[in-house]
Formats: structure tokens, C-alpha cells, sequence
């Protein structure tokens, strides 16, 4: 039996060419797929002996292709609308109280993983006496072990960068030259000079634009 996915399937690809107005909807489509990769990837499992090794690589690199779309698409769609993807409409109050950047830290992948495949070594220990094993993250090797710790160490360092260039760019919105514009438009409102309000609130407008350019180069980065 063939764990490769039919021509008829849905792939990653299909989300694309349905051009969805919002990120929303290529995001459920987007789920929708990954699911069936993880059904696919769970049957190769479960059939290891009688999969080649070329089809499992197949499987693996169609789940590696997906998330590159996905991250793909949500850099178009953060060109167009960086402050809806900073601050998503399509995820639960919960999750989006554990937001960084519009998004989940890279670095959570990292635990996760060391979490699964500890509990998965302590389940099979008396296996792993006997020189068996399941095939599973509990089977990973130092030198697989030692890869993934340096590009953990890699993904938070550049985290740090990241949440430092945030940082900074949150700090510039209380600039002089941002508590200067506010000052003037508050003054005129006082005074009711209606006219200079409005020249007044344009050059706010053209201040906060550079101000979600900054954020499109850190949610782009």
C-alpha cells in the first residue's frame, strides 16, 4: 500500500492557485493540507518496512515544501497588511496571548521536540537495552542531537535580534519627533483651528507609514 498522496489529493500547491482574498482563508485551507500530511507521514510510519526510503523522503520533503508556502504567502500577505499579521483575527484570545511577532517563537519547535523524544526514550528504555529500537525521536543520535542544539542556539540568537529590533522600533513611536506631531494636533483641537488639525494629522499619517515600514521589515526579516 502507497503512503504517497493521489493526484487528486490536496497539496500545497492548490492553495496558491486559488488566489484566497485573505490570509484567513488560505490559513484553513493551509491546516486542512497539513493534516493530511500528518496522516500520511503517521501511515509511512507504521508501514516502515514495506516504504522505500525514497518515498519517505518524498513525504518529508512535501512537509517541508508546505511550510515554505506558508511562510511564503504570509510574507506577501504582510506587504500588504502588516499590522493584521501582527496582530491575527484567525487565532483564538489564548493563542494570541502567546504571540511573538504575529507569530509562535521559532525556538518552541526546539522544546517540543526535546519534550517528545524524552518521554519516547524513557518509554522504550528496556528496547533500547536490548539494542532495539522504535525508529522514533527517541531513537536520535548524539550526532543528530548535537545538529539540532546548534541550530537551536542559531534560531535564539536571532530571536534576540529580532526581539531587540522590535524593541527598539516600539520605543520610536514616544520620539520627540512623534510627541512633537501629537502635541501640535492636540493644541489646535484645543483651540479648534480645524484647518491646521488636518495638515497637522497628515504629517501623523506620513510618520506612523514609516513606522509600519519598520514593522514590515521586522515581520519580513
Amino acid at each position: 500500500m502507497s503512503v504517497l498522496p493521489s493526484s487528486g489529493s490536496a497539496t500545497y500547491m492548490d492553495s496558491g492557485n486559488q488566489n484566497p482574498d485573505t490570509f484567513n482563508n488560505f490559513f484553513e485551507r493551509w491546516l486542512v493540507e497539513q493534516n493530511q500530511h500528518l496522516r500520511e507521514l503517521v501511515a509511512a510510519s507504521r508501514q516502515q518496512s514495506s516504504v522505500d526510503e525514497q518515498s519517505l523522503r518524498c513525504l518529508v520533503q512535501r512537509v517541508l515544501d508546505h511550510y515554505e508556502h506558508y511562510y511564503k504567502a504570509k510574507a506577501k500577505w504582510g506587504k500588504q497588511d502588516v499590522l493584521a499579521m501582527l496582530s491575527p483575527s484567525w487565532i483564538s484570545k489564548f493563542e494570541d496571548a502567546f504571540l511573538w511577532i504575529g507569530g509562535w517563537r521559532p525556538s518552541i519547535a526546539f522544546h517540543l521536540l526535546y519534550s517528545k523524544s524524552g518521554m519516547q526514550l524513557e518509554d522504550q528504555l528496556d528496547e533500547l537495552i536490548r539494542g532495539m529500537g522504535r525508529g522514533d525521536l527517541g531513537d536520535l543520535s548524539p550526532t543528530q542531537l548535537s545538529r539540532i542544539n546548534e541550530l537551536q542556539t542559531k534560531t535564539i540568537r536571532e530571536e534576540k535580534e529580532i526581539s531587540e529590533k522590535m524593541a527598539k522600533h516600539q520605543e520610536s513611536v514616544a520620539d520627540s519627533s512623534m510627541v512633537e506631531l501629537s502635541h501640535l494636533v492636540s493644541e489646535m483641537m484645543r483651540k479648534g483651528d480645524e484647518d491646521g488639525v488636518d495638515v497637522e494629522k497628515d504629517k501623523v499619517e506620513s510618520a506612523m507609514e514609516s513606522k509600519e515600514e519598520g514593522l514590515k521589515e521586522i515581520l519580513l526579516r
